[in-house]
């Protein structure tokens, strides 16, 4: 067979495809269009027929358009791929530094995740959706209670919920957090830690507390905060009033004044709630 008679028949193939005549017959192709889209049709049906064959493992479905006068093929991404896409975008909104990655999974809305089993929670959830509904305008919360009762959690399920509002959130476990600082990174992670959209600081108070993280680290990142109304949550095993105290005393002396800058700054973002419930780590 010579190149001619096999160009014809791949043409004559080609366009009693289903869909290539669909095309031409919707767009009203005259002959110079179809003849000038002779190499596209042939793209669109081949790759139509690889993504046929196994549309679970392509990222991408070929469909035709028009381009100037001549038939063109565009590569649409899959229903799959997008939903994957959509999964991944969420997971980059949810910065976690020091907790367990699988707080990324946690449904806000998700009985089995999120159960309301007395007052304090459901005050919390309310809370929570309030900000959520506004949060520009909403205030933080200080979430204090009893060790395990899911406090962590409740803060990851918002974090992941905002993510579905195109809302990026930190979240650091701060005891795991200030241990790794130095004086040579702590600049720098300080600078990243203000500057977050939404901040999480997850049990505050548990931490080995000195001047130095005090006044250099967390003063910084409140202020910073407090001086642009940054959204900025807190979790802790203490109240206000227990975590003042312990921010007071170092080493050397008990610091009075230095402990309730930082707690005037900790009011000013956020409000004391309290949650209560069994200890979930023991189930």
């Amino acid at each position: 067979m010579s190149d001619r008679s096999h160009f014809e028949r791949l043409v004559e193939e080609t366009l009693k495809n289903q869909d290539v005549q669909h095309f031409i017959a919707q767009n009203k192709m005259n002959n110079d269009e179809i003849q000038r889209s002779y190499s596209k049709f042939y793209e669109f049906v081949k790759a139509k027929e690889k993504y046929l064959a196994q549309p679970e493992n392509t990222s991408y479905e070929p469909t035709l358009v028009m381009n100037q006068g001549y038939a063109d093929v565009s590569y649409q991404t899959t229903e799959e791929l997008a939903k994957q896409q959509a999964e991944l975008s969420l997971l980059k909104r949810v910065q976690i530094i020091g907790l367990p990655k699988s707080l990324k999974q946690v449904d806000l809305y998700n009985p089995d995740d999120v159960q309301i089993n007395n007052e304090s929670q459901y005050q919390l959830i309310e809370a929570i959706n309030a900000f959520i509904k506004s949060p520009k305008t909403e205030k933080g919360l200080y979430i204090y209670g009893d060790f395990g009762v899911g406090k962590s959690y409740m803060m990851a399920a918002m974090a992941n919920e905002l993510a579905r509002h195109e809302i990026s959130t930190t979240m650091i476990h701060y005891p795991t957090f200030v241990s790794g600082l130095d004086f040579d990174n702590a600049k720098m992670w300080v600078n990243e830690i203000k500057k977050a959209d939404v901040l999480i600081i997850d049990d505050i108070g548990a931490e080995l507390n000195n001047s130095w993280l005090r006044d250099s680290i967390l003063q910084v990142i409140l202020q910073h905060r407090m001086q642009n109304s940054d959204p900025t949550f807190f979790t802790s095993n203490l109240t206000m009033d227990e975590l003042e105290k312990h921010l007071a005393e170092t080493k050397k002396v008990e610091e009075i004044w230095p402990a309730k800058r930082v707690m005037e700054r900790v009011k000013f973002l956020s409000r004391e709630i309290r949650l209560e419930g069994v200890n979930r780590r023991h189930d």
